[in-house]
């Protein structure tokens, strides 16, 4: 056997290492108490709050300010009565054992099984997606567009990664781009690697760059918002602290990245993936030859300002048009239709060509699955509750500083659990919120631990979207660890010093 055989073999692929996680989160489930907070959700079309206890219990008290106050539930009424909180809040005080729920064999099977019903939609965008690259590929609009992009950017290529960058972590502070950032791996890819960038310095300029965002978010509403009206408190308190606190952040991503690259581009061996370089540029340049350049017609043009035009729309429809999955979805396959028309292609060609582009993502849409049966198992193993009961226990009575920096450890591990900002922030922070109050802090303080934990978290979290990244980009995680690592821990410091920074006012 041969030692690039060797290197591929030392370590296991997205599906093991999920596999794995898997059957850990199980085992937590044995050792881990099962517990719950109970519930209260607002009915509109009653005005009553109903109250779901840990025994499935259901009751229901008017909507009134001084049943939230009974119920030490510290925000006004209006939150739930204007339609600002719907999802169901833990009720501070309510934590309760219950019967363990452990997850055996069989629960552990079928978990990838509900795993991929749950995220069939983002499946089928992914596989959409993976049809639009094949037909792209096929008509060689890639490989005509990469030559005379390659061609205007010889000598700027970091501000390639500076763009790319910028603009995903924008999206990430302001609206949550996150999971619409897999239909960017297969455009920008070639880019980065025609522009002489190996594959990690994609990832991170895309990948980092909505973490950073949604870390270090300021107005994104399925975070800062919805957390700050959890806690009660307006999203506008310390938005200039965040805005700068971004700023920095995304100075010292960038000069990593920066740091990082140019040491590669001095000497590519130092590529972390450099034994992975042959197969990766296949993988996403085919047989492209810089030296016998594809003409670059109307139709390949046209087709490739079709595909790009749906970007714009995108962000568009996520931002301000309330999009998900099902809508984007829809946007692609109506881009998959014009393409095929303007492709030039026989309709048999193309829906073949379609389908072969479609099955070439089948590994990245089975990650996807796989990944969500570990929150499924722990969510059925009822052990988030008692993590975050334990949470609150464990940081009462601290200092100010130490106060904030437990915290942030504290969402970075329920990030791991929780991987929902949305359901994180509901279920925790009017059971956090109100610890500040007892240390004498501004609660914009646990706002901002929520978003630094969680966000910091997610640079490595399995159970989030690296994993489907990385299987996507054609790499495994140990080569991510060695990238990211460092730059976590300097994030991680970062982040901790800002926190306590943020005590002092």
């Amino acid at each position: 056997m041969s030692e690039k055989q060797k290197k591929k073999r030392s370590f296991p692929s997205a599906f093991t290492v999920l596999a794995i996680i898997l059957v850990l989160a199980a085992v937590l489930t044995y050792i881990v108490p099962s517990g719950q907070f109970s519930r209260l959700t607002y009915d509109d079309s009653t005005n009553e709050f109903v109250i779901t206890d840990h025994e499935n219990n259901v009751t229901t008290e008017p909507a009134t300010q001084e049943v939230l106050d009974r119920l030490q539930i510290q925000l006004s009424l209006d939150k739930f009565t204007e339609g600002v909180i719907k999802k169901p809040i833990a009720i501070p005080g309510t934590y309760q054992r219950i019967e363990q729920k452990p997850q055996g064999f069989l629960d552990v099977l079928k978990a990838p099984i509900t795993g991929a019903l749950d995220t069939t939609d983002i499946m089928l965008f992914v596989f959409i997606l993976g049809g639009i690259i094949g037909i792209i590929n096929k008509i060689g609009a890639f490989d005509a567009g990469m030559a005379a992009l390659s061609k205007r950017t010889k000598g700027k290529e970091f501000l390639l990664v500076t763009l790319v960058f910028v603009l995903t972590t924008l999206g990430g502070t302001t609206f949550g781009l996150a999971e619409e950032t897999i239909a960017f791996y297969p455009i920008l890819m070639p880019i980065f690697l025609l522009s002489g960038f190996d594959v990690l310095t994609c990832i991170a300029a895309i990948y980092m760059g909505s973490s950073i965002g949604t870390m270090f978010s300021t107005i994104n509403p399925f975070a800062t918002v919805i957390a700050s009206n959890a806690a009660g408190i307006s999203f506008t308190e310390g938005l200039t602290f965040r805005i700068v606190t971004l700023v920095l952040a995304s100075i010292i991503t960038l000069a990593y990245m920066y740091w990082y690259a140019k040491k590669v581009n001095k000497d590519p061996t130092k590529s972390y993936v450099y034994a992975d370089k042959e197969e990766i540029h296949k993988r996403f340049l085919g047989e492209y030859d810089s030296n016998s350049e594809k003409e670059f017609t109307w139709r390949r043009r046209l087709c490739l300002l079709i595909f790009a035009a749906a970007f714009p729309v995108l962000i568009w429809g996520v931002s301000r048009g309330g999009w998900w999955f099902e809508e984007m979805s829809a946007l692609f396959l109506g881009v998959a239709l014009l393409l095929m028309f303007f492709s030039g292609l026989s309709e048999k060609d193309a829906v073949n060509t379609f389908i072969a582009g479609a099955g070439d993502l089948v590994g990245v849409v089975l990650t996807i699955g796989l990944a969500r049966s570990i929150n499924i198992v722990m969510d059925n193993g009822f052990i988030s509750d008692t993590l975050l009961y334990y949470s609150t226990e464990f940081v009462a009575g601290m200092g100010k500083g130490t106060f904030a920096i437990a915290q942030l450890l504290i969402f970075s591990v329920l990030g791991f659990f929780i991987p929902s900002s949305s359901g994180l922030a509901v279920l925790s922070m009017p059971i956090m919120a109100p610890l500040a109050d007892t240390v004498g802090l501004s609660r914009e303080v646990v706002i901002n631990a929520y978003n630094w934990g969680q966000g910091w978290m997610s640079f490595i979290t399995p159970t989030g979207l690296i994993l489907v990244t990385l299987e996507m980009a054609g790499t495994t995680f140990d080569k991510w660890l060695k990238y990211i690592l460092p730059l976590m821990g300097i994030i991680g410091v970062f982040s901790a010093v800002m926190l306590v920074i943020n005590t002092m006012f």
